[in-house]
């Protein structure tokens, strides 16, 4: 952080009103990032929602155009932030928001997951809960709405992606389901409800469940019939999701290309590092080997969540001792268990003021209970230090230079995974990965994130397939995972069907990873001898979260 503040200038009021409107429009955004004064709603995701989100973004975009630039952090700020709204306009435009339907990250999930991310330590807090709750049918009537108005111009999901929302939903809606939970758990740290307050919760969760079974029955009953049989969205609306989640716009056939290569690369690694675990071995008995270890195995979520916050904390110690300016509000990271059975593992920044700190969370499967700690540790170095905990949150700590959009809102997933990728190859060059069986763990995941590149474009621009027999569909893609990681079928297909319904973000993170290497190199070889990595590290961390194509304009020639 450079400690030095400047005076905010018209660029960085633009921004922040931006965030206000953002807040303001999209409740859930505004818990997201710490802020309170939306938690009892949620916003309209009706077509007439759309549209007003729609008609701010233009009112933004014009005044940021207007505006002149006052020194280095307005260029990047006008730069970044008009690619966003301009996408954000193109999407819409493109009529994103009729088919926005998918297993991980559309409204069908997002409306649920915010309590996630609420305060729950005092009565009061539990009201403004019950008030959201309250709030939760309208928000799906409205996100029906629009779906429906999609039906009717033809413009839909994936058939695939409705019938597995539709069985996420019979989780939430289930007697033992999140909704039933939620409500039969719910009371502060110290004390208990009062008896008014814990009825009305009871019945608005209990409203919230309903709700959620009719969007079910919309789903299954009106929208998969008219659902599309293809997985694939085409070039045209692809091209503008990797743009979308890179930030940047690249070949999308290079990427492809080199893609294969990558993966081939990530292969050969395997391969010699299987050979250190044991002589002789293919990469899937080495797996076999260490998968048999009881050394190296983890059971029940319990030992899962207590060793990847004894890792966590590990690493923040040792790397804020050594390699990085860790200030203190960052050295806690919390490591949690998601409430929820999707599969994956992902990361929530702080609030603002760091009340609430970033965590980790670790969405486990349904029967999954041993975990293989060769494989996982570096997914905690990925999410926490020095990967999404520390870029993430470094940038909220920045307040001295960045304005609220750049510190709490900025950036892509191009950016974050790419320098998670990039931090994981890093903790290797730092010999946190000497163990040869973490290496693979490491190669195991970089291996995936390759895979997952070449699957993405194959099957969303309809490519040939590798063996030359048809094009990528579903059952090709799902052959060709299972072919490429050594993990569960269940985590395998949850992780194929997030890849049809979701374009363009998979490979993000090893495309950005490239680009993020591209970057340093650029910058090494235009600073030649007084290159020194750690303050180019530094450096591209304090510009926040950036689309790459901004974070290459800031950093090189």
């Amino acid at each position: 952080m450079t400690d030095a503040s400047r005076t905010p200038s018209a660029i960085d009021a633009i921004a922040d009103a931006w965030v206000d409107t953002i807040a303001e429009l999209e409740p859930t955004a505004a818990t997201y990032i710490g802020r309170s004064e939306y938690n009892d709603r949620f916003g309209d995701y009706s077509p007439d929602g759309h549209a007003r989100m729609a008609a701010a973004t233009r009112d933004a975009l014009a005044t940021l155009e207007a505006a002149e630039p006052v020194d280095d952090v307005d260029q990047v700020t006008k730069a970044d932030l008009a690619r966003e709204l301009r996408l954000s306009l193109d999407l819409y435009d493109a009529q994103w928001h009729l088919r926005d339907l998918n297993v991980i990250a559309s409204p069908a999930q997002d409306i649920r997951m915010v309590f996630d991310l609420m305060p729950t330590a005092t009565a009061e807090d539990w009201s403004v809960i019950s008030t959201r709750l309250k709030a939760l049918p309208a928000a799906l009537d409205g996100y029906i709405a629009t779906l429906r108005e999609g039906i009717a111009l033809g413009v839909v999901p994936a058939r695939r992606q409705v019938l597995e929302v539709v069985t996420q939903i019979d989780r939430y809606t289930a007697d033992h389901g999140y909704f039933a939970e939620f409500a039969a758990e719910a009371g502060p740290e110290e004390g208990q409800l009062p008896a008014s307050l814990a009825r009305e919760l009871a019945d608005n969760a209990n409203a919230a469940r309903v709700a959620y079974g009719e969007l079910a029955s919309f789903l299954g009953g009106e929208l998969a019939p008219a659902a599309g049989e293809k997985d694939a969205v085409g070039r045209e609306l692809y091209a503008l999701h990797s743009r979308r989640f890179l930030g940047a716009t690249v070949d999308l056939d290079e990427t492809y290309e080199w893609g294969v290569e990558e993966l081939a690369r990530m292969v050969a690694e395997q391969e010699a590092i299987a050979e250190e675990i044991l002589p002789g071995s293919s990469v899937e008995e080495a797996v076999a080997f260490l998968e048999a270890d009881p050394a190296r195995k983890l059971r029940g979520t319990d030992a899962l969540q207590k060793w990847m916050q004894e890792t966590s904390d590990r690493a923040i110690q040792q790397l804020g001792a050594t390699h990085f300016d860790i200030p203190d509000p960052i050295r806690t990271l919390e490591c949690m268990i998601a409430p929820t059975k999707e599969g994956g593992i992902y990361y929530t920044g702080p609030t603002d003021d760091f009340s609430r700190p970033g965590r980790m969370w670790w969405s486990v499967p349904e029967g999954v209970t041993e975990f293989d700690t060769w494989r996982e540790l570096t997914t905690v170095y990925h999410e926490g230090v020095p990967g999404h905990h520390l870029q993430i949150a470094q940038a909220v700590y920045n307040r001295a230079q960045l304005n609220s959009w750049r510190r709490l809102l900025a950036g892509t997933s191009g950016h974050a995974e790419g320098w998670a990728l990039y931090a994981e190859r890093l903790m290797q060059s730092l010999g946190f990965l000497d163990d040869p069986a973490d290496r693979l763990g490491m190669l195991d995941g970089q291996r995936m994130r390759a895979a997952r590149v070449v699957l993405d474009i194959g099957v969303h621009l309809e490519k040939p397939r590798l063996d030359g027999a048809g094009t990528w569909d579903h059952d090709y893609a799902l052959e060709f995972m299972l072919r490429n990681v050594n993990m569960s079928n269940e985590f395998v297909r949850f992780e194929v069907n997030r890849y049809l319904g979701w374009p363009g973000q998979a490979p993000s993170y090893k495309v950005g990873q490239r680009i993020w290497e591209q970057i340093r190199d650029g910058y090494a070889e235009a600073q030649g001898d007084a290159f020194d990595i750690k303050s180019f590290h530094k450096r591209a961390l304090d510009l926040g979260g950036v689309g790459l194509d901004t974070l290459r304009e800031a950093l090189l020639p």
